[in-house]
């Protein structure tokens, strides 16, 4: 049995009584400008450049720890954290 189901976070589907929730979706906003191909680099979160020379990271994260080892990414390569947030994740059209 299959239903479907939409709330604040975005739609989840349940399939025999399991969740499958794409989990909770962030944007971590950096300092300086990154190019889009550092997507893969952050598990295929979507990348983009602001005019005012921060740089966006966004999409849906699993769990804290993957949230953490994000976090733990930038740190390690020295890029200046501006700002996380946790943001409502967009049901599909």
């Amino acid at each position: 049995m299959t239903t479907h189901q939409v709330d604040s976070y975005g739609p989840t589907v349940t399939t025999n009584d399991r969740t499958a929730d794409p989990g909770p979706h962030y944007e971590i906003r950096v300092a300086g400008h990154l190019a889009p191909r550092w997507s893969a680099w952050f598990d295929g979160l979507t990348v983009a450049t602001d005019d005012d020379g921060t740089t966006a990271i966004r999409g849906p994260v699993v769990d804290q720890a993957a949230l953490h080892g994000l976090l733990q990414k930038l740190r390690d390569v020295g890029i200046p954290l501006v700002s996380l947030t946790q943001i409502p994740s967009t049901p599909p059209q």
